[in-house]
Formats: C-alpha cells, structure tokens, sequence
C-alpha cells in the first residue's frame, strides 16, 4: 500500500451561513429604518446594523425567515474578533422594494436640489444719484406747496402712463401731498418749539454774561475769595529783608551765625 506524499487540503467553498440559531432579542422591523440605512435589492440584501453601525447582509430575504448573518463588530483584520450581539437577529421585511426604490430616489432629488454645484452671484446694487441730481426734501409748508404745483404741472403735460391727471395722482405726486399735508398740520408745533428755543437761548447767553460781570467787577475781591485776603496781601506785599536773613522765609529775621 502507498503512503500519500501530500495532506489533503480542504476544497475552497462558497461562504454561507448555515446556521439555524435566531437571536432572541426583539425583531428590527425595515420600516422604523430610512431608505439610505438598508439595501432590498436580491442580489445584495443588506442592512446597517444598529449596534456596530456596519453593513450586514440579510440571510434569506426570498424565505419565510430573514436575519442578519453572524458578523463581528469590529474591523476584519485589524480589531480583535469579537461577535457583535445583533448576530442572527430576526428582520421584518414590511417594505415593498417598489416603495424602497421610490423613497430612495426622492430622497436623491432632494439632496442634489439642496446641493447645486452652480454658484449663484447676488446682483449689483445700482449707483446712487449724484448730489447735483437729488432732489432736496421741502422743511415748510411754502416749499412743500411750490414742489407740489411744480411736480404737478410737468406730470400733467408728460405722456407716461399712470401720470397725474383729474384726481389720480402718482407716486411723487401722493408722496409730496402727504407731506404738504403733514408739514401744515405740524407747522404751529414747529413754531412754538422754535420760539421757545429762542427765548431759552437768550436766557443762556443773559445768565452767562451777568455772571460774568459779576466775576469781573472786583479782581481782587473774588482773588481773596479762593486764597483769603491776609494771605493775598501778604504774597503782593513788598518788605525789605535785612542782608543777614535768610530771603526764602518769611517771619522774624533769622540769624545765619552762632551765638557766642
């Protein structure tokens, strides 16, 4: 009898889980899912898995019976072995592929709407008017009636359409009839403010003059006000110092030498 040279080596199969075991934690139901998290196409059934959030494929999708296959909850080979506890859970398939598809397709179109690869640029604000060509707001009621007549007679001979005309009045010409009407309903507040003014400022610069003058009748008086008189008169006072006393002191003569 002839001894074998070589091992037998195992035949390479196709991966497919064989095991009848069901996980006995609740099912996960498709529809409590949103169509990115879950794939129903045959070929490729699959799901993301709520507890390692990793794609998991679907065991049986065509059967009475769907799962997720045994699957790790790491990354294969590179994080250690560990069984991730949704392994054979049952899954409730509630949703049509046809149905799937369409939310998955809607929800495309939704996102490409909000992401427009096309840069949108805000237009230009239009160049103000010039000084020169700005028309100056009426401060009275005499100004306000003459910009009023005026703007009347060239709308009246133009031929735009909506111009001033019987008792239609446009744009600028309502603008300047409101404020005609406003500055003559305020026109005796505005006066009255004015006089006041007035009086109050003649009232300042009469009460800023009087004290003033009272300030200025009597220099020497309102200086002793601030130092004292005796201390005033002594500082102006012009006394002769003995040659032997010390200038810098006032008060009786100080001797600069010893006494025997």
């Amino acid at each position: 009898m002839s001894v074998p040279t070589l091992e037998p080596t195992a035949r390479l199969r196709k991966s497919r889980t064989r095991t009848k075991k069901v996980s006995a934690r609740e099912a996960l139901v498709l529809s409590t899912l949103k169509p990115h998290q879950c794939d129903l196409r045959p070929a490729c059934a699959s799901l993301i898995c709520p507890d390692c959030k990793t794609w998991c494929p679907i065991t049986g999708i065509q059967a009475t019976v769907q799962k997720l296959v045994p699957h790790h909850a790491g990354t294969a080979h590179e994080d250690t072995p560990i069984r991730c506890s949704g392994s054979n859970r049952r899954v409730v398939v509630d949703v049509k592929f046809e149905t799937w598809w369409r939310r998955l397709e809607t929800g495309f179109a939704e996102t490409d709407g909000r992401r427009s690869a096309r840069q949108h640029y805000k237009p230009l604000p239009a160049p103000a008017k010039p000084v020169s060509r700005m028309s100056p707001v009426p401060a009275n009621v005499p100004d306000a009636l003459t910009a009023y007549r005026e703007h009347l007679k060239k709308c009246r001979a133009s031929t735009t359409a909506g111009h001033c005309g019987g008792t239609h009045r446009c744009a600028d010409g309502a603008r300047l009839a409101a404020l005609y009407a406003q500055l003559k309903r305020t026109q005796p507040l505005r006066d009255r403010e004015a006089r006041v003014e007035a009086l109050l400022a003649r009232y300042r610069s009469t009460t800023v003059w009087a004290k003033h003058s009272e300030a200025t009748v009597n220099a020497k008086t309102a200086t002793a006000k601030r130092g004292g008189t005796a201390v005033e008169e002594a500082n102006n006072a012009c006394r002769i110092h003995d040659p032997a006393t010390i200038t810098e002191f006032r008060g009786p003569s100080l001797p600069l030498q010893k006494a025997s």
